[in-house]
Protein backbone atom coordinates (compact mmCIF):
# COMPACT_ATOMS: atom_id res chain seq x y z
CA UNK A 1 0.00 0.00 0.00
CA UNK A 2 1.32 3.75 -0.76
CA UNK A 3 -0.11 6.99 -0.15
CA UNK A 4 -2.48 7.84 -2.86
CA UNK A 5 -1.81 11.73 -3.66
CA UNK A 6 -4.62 11.28 -6.69
CA UNK A 7 -7.35 12.41 -4.14
CA UNK A 8 -7.55 14.16 -0.99
CA UNK A 9 -6.92 12.74 2.38
CA UNK A 10 -9.44 11.56 5.42
CA UNK A 11 -7.34 12.11 8.38
CA UNK A 12 -9.65 10.55 10.99
CA UNK A 13 -9.59 7.37 8.99
CA UNK A 14 -5.68 7.34 8.08
CA UNK A 15 -4.34 4.31 8.33
CA UNK A 16 -1.01 2.36 6.80
CA UNK A 17 1.42 4.42 4.54
CA UNK A 18 -0.83 7.23 4.96
CA UNK A 19 -0.95 7.44 8.83
CA UNK A 20 2.98 7.46 8.74
CA UNK A 21 3.03 10.01 5.83
CA UNK A 22 0.54 11.87 8.91
CA UNK A 23 2.92 10.92 11.66
CA UNK A 24 6.22 12.64 9.77
CA UNK A 25 4.64 15.33 7.92
CA UNK A 26 5.28 18.59 9.40
CA UNK A 27 1.96 20.64 10.01
CA UNK A 28 0.49 23.92 8.41
CA UNK A 29 1.02 22.22 4.69
CA UNK A 30 -2.39 20.23 4.63
CA UNK A 31 -4.27 22.18 7.54
CA UNK A 32 -3.16 25.54 8.33
CA UNK A 33 -2.12 26.28 12.28
CA UNK A 34 -2.63 28.78 13.82
CA UNK A 35 -0.14 31.60 14.11
CA UNK A 36 -1.63 34.43 15.13
CA UNK A 37 1.97 35.27 16.90
CA UNK A 38 4.77 34.39 14.22
CA UNK A 39 8.57 34.20 14.26
CA UNK A 40 9.96 33.77 11.37
CA UNK A 41 14.19 33.15 11.82
CA UNK A 42 16.07 33.00 8.92
CA UNK A 43 19.53 31.39 9.45
CA UNK A 44 22.82 30.68 7.64
CA UNK A 45 24.66 27.40 8.80
CA UNK A 46 28.61 28.11 9.58
CA UNK A 47 29.55 24.09 10.71
CA UNK A 48 27.79 21.49 9.20
CA UNK A 49 28.36 18.99 12.36
CA UNK A 50 26.25 21.81 14.81
CA UNK A 51 23.98 22.47 12.08
CA UNK A 52 23.09 18.92 11.78
CA UNK A 53 23.28 18.38 15.66
CA UNK A 54 20.91 21.33 16.11
CA UNK A 55 17.94 20.72 13.61
CA UNK A 56 17.64 17.47 15.43
CA UNK A 57 17.23 19.05 18.80
CA UNK A 58 14.67 21.21 17.09
CA UNK A 59 12.62 18.19 16.12
CA UNK A 60 12.52 17.51 19.76
CA UNK A 61 10.08 20.57 19.85
CA UNK A 62 7.75 20.17 16.73
CA UNK A 63 4.92 17.82 16.33
CA UNK A 64 3.70 16.06 13.37
CA UNK A 65 0.78 16.92 11.19
CA UNK A 66 -1.06 14.20 12.83
CA UNK A 67 -0.88 15.61 16.64
CA UNK A 68 -1.76 19.20 14.92
CA UNK A 69 -5.02 17.33 13.70
CA UNK A 70 -5.83 15.62 16.69
CA UNK A 71 -4.90 19.33 18.46
CA UNK A 72 -7.93 20.46 16.30
CA UNK A 73 -10.32 17.69 16.70
CA UNK A 74 -9.30 17.84 21.05
CA UNK A 75 -10.05 21.86 21.24
CA UNK A 76 -13.60 21.22 19.12
CA UNK A 77 -14.25 18.83 21.30
CA UNK A 78 -14.06 21.16 24.24
CA UNK A 79 -10.04 20.11 25.25
CA UNK A 80 -7.33 22.35 25.60
CA UNK A 81 -5.49 24.59 23.29
CA UNK A 82 -3.27 23.55 21.47
CA UNK A 83 0.93 23.76 21.25
CA UNK A 84 2.75 26.28 19.81
CA UNK A 85 3.72 24.88 15.88
CA UNK A 86 7.13 24.98 14.54
CA UNK A 87 7.93 24.31 10.79
CA UNK A 88 11.54 24.17 9.64
CA UNK A 89 12.31 24.63 6.47
CA UNK A 90 15.80 24.54 4.43
CA UNK A 91 17.08 26.07 1.02
CA UNK A 92 19.10 23.90 -1.57
CA UNK A 93 22.33 25.76 -0.26
CA UNK A 94 21.10 24.68 3.11
CA UNK A 95 21.18 21.42 1.96
CA UNK A 96 24.61 21.73 0.49
CA UNK A 97 25.54 23.35 3.33
CA UNK A 98 24.93 20.13 5.84
CA UNK A 99 26.50 18.27 3.36
CA UNK A 100 23.22 16.26 1.97
CA UNK A 101 22.85 15.59 -1.59
CA UNK A 102 20.13 13.95 -2.43
CA UNK A 103 17.13 16.50 -1.62
CA UNK A 104 14.14 17.15 -3.32
CA UNK A 105 15.73 18.93 -7.21
CA UNK A 106 12.84 21.34 -8.87
CA UNK A 107 14.37 23.64 -11.27
CA UNK A 108 12.87 26.58 -9.29
CA UNK A 109 14.46 25.46 -5.72
CA UNK A 110 17.39 25.00 -7.05
CA UNK A 111 17.65 28.16 -8.69
CA UNK A 112 16.57 30.18 -5.60
CA UNK A 113 14.69 33.79 -5.06
CA UNK A 114 17.22 35.85 -5.34
CA UNK A 115 18.77 34.46 -8.18
CA UNK A 116 18.91 36.70 -11.19
CA UNK A 117 16.86 34.78 -13.16
CA UNK A 118 14.36 34.54 -10.97
CA UNK A 119 13.92 38.40 -10.74
CA UNK A 120 13.69 38.58 -14.24
CA UNK A 121 11.00 36.04 -14.14
CA UNK A 122 8.55 37.52 -11.43
CA UNK A 123 9.95 41.25 -12.01
CA UNK A 124 10.99 41.22 -8.45
CA UNK A 125 13.53 44.49 -7.12
CA UNK A 126 16.52 43.62 -7.37
CA UNK A 127 18.32 41.88 -4.52
CA UNK A 128 20.41 44.91 -3.02
CA UNK A 129 16.70 46.16 -2.26
CA UNK A 130 15.84 43.39 0.02
CA UNK A 131 16.35 44.26 3.98
CA UNK A 132 19.78 43.59 4.94
CA UNK A 133 18.71 40.39 6.10
CA UNK A 134 18.22 38.97 2.95
CA UNK A 135 21.35 40.21 1.16
CA UNK A 136 23.47 37.01 1.90
CA UNK A 137 23.14 33.17 1.23
CA UNK A 138 20.50 32.28 3.52
CA UNK A 139 20.48 27.99 4.43
CA UNK A 140 16.76 27.90 6.86
CA UNK A 141 14.08 29.05 8.28
CA UNK A 142 12.39 28.14 11.40
CA UNK A 143 8.88 29.59 12.05
CA UNK A 144 7.63 29.39 15.65
CA UNK A 145 3.44 30.32 15.65
CA UNK A 146 0.64 30.02 18.24
CA UNK A 147 -2.43 31.92 18.82
CA UNK A 148 -1.10 33.13 22.43
CA UNK A 149 1.73 35.65 22.04
CA UNK A 150 3.44 34.41 25.36
CA UNK A 151 3.24 30.63 24.29
CA UNK A 152 5.25 31.95 20.98
CA UNK A 153 7.88 33.71 22.58
CA UNK A 154 8.67 30.77 25.21
CA UNK A 155 8.95 28.48 22.57
CA UNK A 156 10.33 31.10 20.30
CA UNK A 157 13.03 31.48 23.05
CA UNK A 158 13.79 27.72 23.55
CA UNK A 159 14.93 27.47 20.03
CA UNK A 160 17.13 30.63 20.44
CA UNK A 161 18.51 28.90 23.30
CA UNK A 162 19.82 25.78 20.86
CA UNK A 163 21.77 27.66 18.81
CA UNK A 164 25.05 27.46 18.83
CA UNK A 165 27.48 29.99 18.05
CA UNK A 166 28.02 28.71 14.51
CA UNK A 167 24.69 29.28 13.54
CA UNK A 168 23.25 32.74 12.49
CA UNK A 169 20.28 34.61 12.75
CA UNK A 170 20.42 36.90 9.40
CA UNK A 171 16.72 38.07 10.31
CA UNK A 172 13.88 37.56 12.50
CA UNK A 173 10.45 38.47 10.96
CA UNK A 174 7.66 38.82 13.27
CA UNK A 175 4.33 38.03 12.42
CA UNK A 176 1.39 39.88 14.26
CA UNK A 177 -2.71 38.82 12.55
CA UNK A 178 -5.21 40.92 12.56
CA UNK A 179 -8.73 40.88 12.44
CA UNK A 180 -11.87 42.68 11.77
CA UNK A 181 -15.13 43.29 14.16
CA UNK A 182 -16.03 39.77 12.91
CA UNK A 183 -13.02 38.25 14.54
CA UNK A 184 -12.00 37.14 10.38
CA UNK A 185 -8.41 37.79 9.58
CA UNK A 186 -8.12 40.76 7.34
CA UNK A 187 -4.97 42.18 5.80
CA UNK A 188 -3.18 45.84 5.99
CA UNK A 189 -5.26 47.21 3.00
CA UNK A 190 -8.41 46.40 5.40
CA UNK A 191 -9.86 43.06 3.04
CA UNK A 192 -10.77 39.60 4.50
CA UNK A 193 -7.52 37.80 3.47
CA UNK A 194 -6.92 33.92 2.95
CA UNK A 195 -10.46 32.90 2.30
CA UNK A 196 -10.00 30.97 -0.58
CA UNK A 197 -7.76 27.49 -0.10
CA UNK A 198 -7.41 24.54 -1.93
CA UNK A 199 -8.64 21.74 0.56
CA UNK A 200 -6.49 18.66 1.51
CA UNK A 201 -8.32 17.03 4.04
CA UNK A 202 -12.17 15.43 3.12
CA UNK A 203 -13.11 16.62 6.04
CA UNK A 204 -12.27 20.13 5.70
CA UNK A 205 -13.68 19.91 2.04
CA UNK A 206 -17.59 18.38 3.51
CA UNK A 207 -17.40 21.65 6.05
CA UNK A 208 -17.17 23.98 3.51
CA UNK A 209 -19.93 22.09 1.73
CA UNK A 210 -21.72 22.00 4.50
CA UNK A 211 -21.42 25.84 5.28
CA UNK A 212 -22.84 27.26 1.53
CA UNK A 213 -26.53 27.83 1.01
CA UNK A 214 -27.94 25.81 -1.98
CA UNK A 215 -26.04 24.40 -4.52
CA UNK A 216 -22.15 24.32 -4.33
CA UNK A 217 -20.38 25.74 -7.50
CA UNK A 218 -17.27 25.62 -6.64
CA UNK A 219 -15.52 22.40 -5.82
CA UNK A 220 -12.13 23.77 -3.12
CA UNK A 221 -10.99 20.26 -2.85
CA UNK A 222 -7.55 19.59 -4.49
CA UNK A 223 -5.67 16.01 -4.70
CA UNK A 224 -2.67 15.89 -2.24
CA UNK A 225 -0.45 15.62 -5.52
CA UNK A 226 -0.59 19.44 -5.31
CA UNK A 227 1.10 20.35 -2.12
CA UNK A 228 3.11 17.18 -1.35
CA UNK A 229 6.32 16.08 -2.57
CA UNK A 230 8.29 12.87 -1.58
CA UNK A 231 11.04 13.79 0.65
CA UNK A 232 14.10 12.03 -0.90
CA UNK A 233 16.49 12.73 1.85
CA UNK A 234 14.31 10.98 4.03
CA UNK A 235 14.97 7.40 5.13
CA UNK A 236 11.74 6.33 3.45
CA UNK A 237 10.30 8.69 0.42
CA UNK A 238 7.24 6.03 -0.07
CA UNK A 239 5.49 7.30 3.43
CA UNK A 240 8.04 10.65 4.20
CA UNK A 241 6.54 13.80 2.29
CA UNK A 242 7.69 17.57 2.59
CA UNK A 243 6.40 20.28 0.54
CA UNK A 244 8.07 23.30 -1.30
CA UNK A 245 7.76 26.76 0.62
CA UNK A 246 7.53 30.27 -0.51
CA UNK A 247 8.63 32.88 1.77
CA UNK A 248 8.19 36.13 0.81
CA UNK A 249 8.37 39.72 2.71
CA UNK A 250 5.74 41.69 1.27
CA UNK A 251 5.75 45.75 2.20
CA UNK A 252 2.11 47.48 1.93
CA UNK A 253 2.08 51.49 1.52
CA UNK A 254 -1.88 51.34 2.85
CA UNK A 255 -1.83 55.51 2.22
CA UNK A 256 -1.23 54.88 -1.21
CA UNK A 257 -3.63 52.06 -1.72
CA UNK A 258 -6.47 54.11 0.21
CA UNK A 259 -5.58 57.13 -2.37
CA UNK A 260 -6.11 54.96 -5.36
CA UNK A 261 -9.48 53.66 -4.23
CA UNK A 262 -10.57 57.20 -3.96
CA UNK A 263 -9.07 58.12 -7.16
CA UNK A 264 -10.95 55.27 -8.67
CA UNK A 265 -13.93 56.18 -6.76
CA UNK A 266 -13.43 59.97 -8.49
CA UNK A 267 -12.87 59.07 -11.37
CA UNK A 268 -16.15 56.83 -12.08
CA UNK A 269 -18.39 59.34 -10.24
CA UNK A 270 -19.22 56.68 -7.27
CA UNK A 271 -20.85 59.08 -3.79
CA UNK A 272 -21.90 57.97 -0.41
CA UNK A 273 -21.66 54.04 0.02
CA UNK A 274 -21.00 52.86 -3.55
CA UNK A 275 -17.46 54.60 -3.02
CA UNK A 276 -17.01 51.21 -1.13
CA UNK A 277 -17.04 49.10 -4.91
CA UNK A 278 -14.43 51.04 -6.20
CA UNK A 279 -11.62 49.19 -3.33
CA UNK A 280 -14.01 45.93 -4.04
CA UNK A 281 -13.16 46.18 -8.17
CA UNK A 282 -9.36 46.39 -7.25
CA UNK A 283 -9.68 43.81 -4.76
CA UNK A 284 -12.27 41.25 -6.05
CA UNK A 285 -13.90 41.16 -2.70
CA UNK A 286 -15.36 44.04 -0.45
CA UNK A 287 -13.41 44.54 2.43
CA UNK A 288 -15.93 42.14 4.75
CA UNK A 289 -14.81 39.47 1.86
CA UNK A 290 -18.55 39.60 -0.19
CA UNK A 291 -17.25 38.86 -3.84
CA UNK A 292 -18.15 41.20 -6.37
CA UNK A 293 -18.86 39.58 -9.12
CA UNK A 294 -22.47 38.11 -6.70
CA UNK A 295 -23.13 41.30 -4.92
CA UNK A 296 -22.97 45.06 -5.42
CA UNK A 297 -22.46 46.06 -1.87
CA UNK A 298 -20.53 44.52 1.14
CA UNK A 299 -22.99 41.51 2.39
CA UNK A 300 -21.39 41.12 5.90
CA UNK A 301 -21.34 36.65 4.82
CA UNK A 302 -20.34 35.04 7.72
CA UNK A 303 -18.59 33.15 6.55
CA UNK A 304 -16.76 34.33 4.15
CA UNK A 305 -17.97 33.29 0.87
CA UNK A 306 -15.65 30.79 -1.23
CA UNK A 307 -18.39 29.09 -3.13
CA UNK A 308 -18.58 31.46 -6.79
CA UNK A 309 -17.41 31.34 -10.03
CA UNK A 310 -16.95 33.69 -13.15
CA UNK A 311 -19.42 31.93 -15.15
CA UNK A 312 -22.22 34.76 -14.61
CA UNK A 313 -20.07 37.51 -15.27
CA UNK A 314 -17.99 36.21 -18.39
CA UNK A 315 -18.05 39.77 -19.54
CA UNK A 316 -16.74 41.57 -16.07
CA UNK A 317 -19.42 43.91 -16.31
CA UNK A 318 -19.40 43.33 -11.78
CA UNK A 319 -15.88 42.01 -11.18
CA UNK A 320 -13.22 43.34 -13.17
CA UNK A 321 -11.12 41.17 -15.31
CA UNK A 322 -7.77 42.74 -13.32
CA UNK A 323 -8.99 42.45 -9.48
CA UNK A 324 -6.73 40.75 -7.53
CA UNK A 325 -8.57 37.77 -6.69
CA UNK A 326 -9.95 37.20 -10.64
CA UNK A 327 -6.38 37.57 -11.78
CA UNK A 328 -4.71 34.96 -9.22
CA UNK A 329 -7.56 32.78 -9.45
CA UNK A 330 -9.62 32.54 -12.40
CA UNK A 331 -11.91 30.21 -11.47
CA UNK A 332 -12.11 28.48 -14.56
CA UNK A 333 -12.82 31.87 -16.72
CA UNK A 334 -8.86 32.33 -17.86
CA UNK A 335 -8.88 31.57 -21.24
CA UNK A 336 -5.73 30.17 -21.34
CA UNK A 337 -6.43 26.26 -20.00
CA UNK A 338 -9.88 24.06 -18.95
CA UNK A 339 -10.34 24.40 -16.07
CA UNK A 340 -8.94 21.12 -14.35
CA UNK A 341 -5.26 22.20 -15.80
CA UNK A 342 -5.87 26.24 -14.53
CA UNK A 343 -6.65 24.60 -10.78
CA UNK A 344 -3.40 22.94 -10.54
CA UNK A 345 -2.10 26.22 -10.20
CA UNK A 346 -3.32 27.22 -7.21
CA UNK A 347 -1.43 27.12 -3.82
CA UNK A 348 -1.94 26.16 -0.54
CA UNK A 349 -1.42 30.26 1.33
CA UNK A 350 -0.55 30.59 4.91
CA UNK A 351 0.58 34.15 5.13
CA UNK A 352 0.39 36.52 8.14
CA UNK A 353 0.34 40.27 8.43
CA UNK A 354 3.38 42.03 10.05
CA UNK A 355 3.69 45.40 11.37
CA UNK A 356 2.40 47.98 13.89
CA UNK A 357 -0.26 50.61 13.28
CA UNK A 358 -2.28 53.18 15.55
CA UNK A 359 -5.00 53.35 13.14
CA UNK A 360 -7.88 50.68 12.43
CA UNK A 361 -7.22 48.99 9.11
CA UNK A 362 -11.23 49.25 8.67
CA UNK A 363 -12.17 52.89 9.96
CA UNK A 364 -13.22 55.14 7.86
CA UNK A 365 -10.44 58.13 8.14
CA UNK A 366 -8.04 59.77 5.49
CA UNK A 367 -5.78 58.11 3.27
CA UNK A 368 -3.23 60.89 5.29
CA UNK A 369 -3.65 58.91 8.45
CA UNK A 370 -2.55 55.55 6.83
CA UNK A 371 0.94 54.33 7.30
CA UNK A 372 3.02 54.49 4.26
CA UNK A 373 5.41 51.67 5.26
CA UNK A 374 6.29 49.61 7.97
CA UNK A 375 3.85 47.23 7.78
CA UNK A 376 2.40 44.16 5.29
CA UNK A 377 2.48 41.17 5.08
CA UNK A 378 4.46 37.56 5.66
CA UNK A 379 3.28 35.93 2.25
CA UNK A 380 4.27 31.72 3.16
CA UNK A 381 2.97 29.35 1.00
CA UNK A 382 3.13 25.28 0.18
CA UNK A 383 3.44 24.07 -3.12
CA UNK A 384 3.78 20.68 -4.35
CA UNK A 385 5.93 22.50 -7.66
CA UNK A 386 7.40 26.08 -7.65
CA UNK A 387 7.41 26.60 -11.03
CA UNK A 388 3.94 25.53 -11.86
CA UNK A 389 2.31 27.42 -8.70
CA UNK A 390 3.63 30.50 -7.37
CA UNK A 391 6.02 31.28 -10.01
CA UNK A 392 3.22 30.84 -12.66
CA UNK A 393 0.48 32.49 -10.42
CA UNK A 394 3.02 35.75 -10.59
CA UNK A 395 4.57 35.36 -14.02
CA UNK A 396 1.70 34.24 -16.14
CA UNK A 397 -0.98 35.46 -13.90
CA UNK A 398 -0.47 38.98 -12.15
CA UNK A 399 2.44 40.22 -13.89
CA UNK A 400 0.77 39.42 -17.33
CA UNK A 401 -1.30 42.74 -18.68
CA UNK A 402 -3.17 39.88 -21.18
CA UNK A 403 -4.28 37.74 -19.02
CA UNK A 404 -7.17 36.82 -18.62
CA UNK A 405 -7.35 36.37 -22.32
CA UNK A 406 -10.50 38.13 -23.76
CA UNK A 407 -11.08 39.18 -27.55
CA UNK A 408 -10.31 43.00 -27.68
CA UNK A 409 -9.46 43.28 -23.80
CA UNK A 410 -5.90 44.06 -22.29
CA UNK A 411 -7.07 43.70 -18.64
CA UNK A 412 -3.91 45.06 -16.74
CA UNK A 413 -1.48 43.78 -14.30
CA UNK A 414 -2.49 42.50 -10.78
CA UNK A 415 -3.60 45.79 -9.16
CA UNK A 416 -2.13 44.47 -5.57
CA UNK A 417 1.05 42.16 -6.45
CA UNK A 418 1.46 42.50 -10.05
CA UNK A 419 5.12 43.56 -10.64
CA UNK A 420 6.16 45.65 -14.24
CA UNK A 421 4.84 48.92 -16.29
CA UNK A 422 1.01 49.68 -15.06
CA UNK A 423 -1.22 50.92 -18.09
CA UNK A 424 -4.54 52.51 -17.29
CA UNK A 425 -7.44 50.03 -17.08
CA UNK A 426 -11.74 50.02 -18.10
CA UNK A 427 -14.11 49.72 -15.35
CA UNK A 428 -18.18 49.95 -15.27
CA UNK A 429 -19.22 52.63 -14.00
CA UNK A 430 -22.37 50.71 -12.51
CA UNK A 431 -22.89 47.28 -10.93
CA UNK A 432 -23.76 45.28 -14.15
CA UNK A 433 -23.94 48.17 -16.03
CA UNK A 434 -22.35 48.70 -20.04
CA UNK A 435 -20.80 52.38 -19.25
CA UNK A 436 -17.24 51.59 -18.64
CA UNK A 437 -14.45 54.60 -18.20
CA UNK A 438 -11.45 54.09 -18.06
CA UNK A 439 -9.08 54.83 -14.99
CA UNK A 440 -5.20 55.71 -14.15
CA UNK A 441 -3.35 52.50 -12.92
CA UNK A 442 -3.13 51.80 -9.99
CA UNK A 443 0.46 52.51 -8.28
CA UNK A 444 2.33 49.75 -6.88
CA UNK A 445 1.45 49.78 -3.32
CA UNK A 446 3.23 46.43 -2.81
CA UNK A 447 7.01 46.20 -2.23
CA UNK A 448 9.27 42.77 -2.12
CA UNK A 449 11.57 43.11 0.64
CA UNK A 450 13.04 39.66 0.89
CA UNK A 451 12.50 36.11 0.71
CA UNK A 452 13.34 32.75 -0.24
CA UNK A 453 12.53 29.16 -1.42
CA UNK A 454 12.77 26.43 1.12
CA UNK A 455 11.73 22.60 1.40
CA UNK A 456 10.37 21.45 4.41
CA UNK A 457 11.33 18.24 4.71
CA UNK A 458 9.85 15.42 6.83
CA UNK A 459 10.39 14.79 10.51
CA UNK A 460 11.68 11.81 9.73
CA UNK A 461 14.37 13.13 7.64
CA UNK A 462 15.20 16.15 10.58
CA UNK A 463 15.74 13.08 12.50
CA UNK A 464 18.09 11.51 11.14
CA UNK A 465 20.63 13.93 10.58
Amino acid sequence: MSVDLSTTLSWTTATGDAGVMLGELQPNILKAHVRDHLSALLLTFGDAAEARAFLVSVTGKMKSAKAHLDEVGAFKDGGPAGTPYVGVGLTAAGYRALGVENFPQEEAFLRGMAAPATRRKLNDPPRSTFDPGYHGEIHAVVLVGDAKDKAMTARRNEILGLLPDSVTVLAEETGLGRVNARGEGIEHFGYVDGRSQPLFLTEDVDAEKNNTDGINVWNPAAPLSQVLVPDTAAPDPAVHFGSYFVFRKLEQNVRRFKRAEADLADTLGLTGEDRERAGAMIIGRFEDGTPLTTQREDGAESPVSNNFTYESDRAAVKCPFQAHIRKTNPRGSGGAEEPPGERLHLMARRGVTYGERPDDPNADVPPAARPSGGVGLLFMAFNSMLGNQFEFTQAVWADNPGFPIVDGVTPGLDPVIGQGERAASDYTVEWGGSDRRTADPVPQAVTLRGGEYFFMPSLAFLRAL
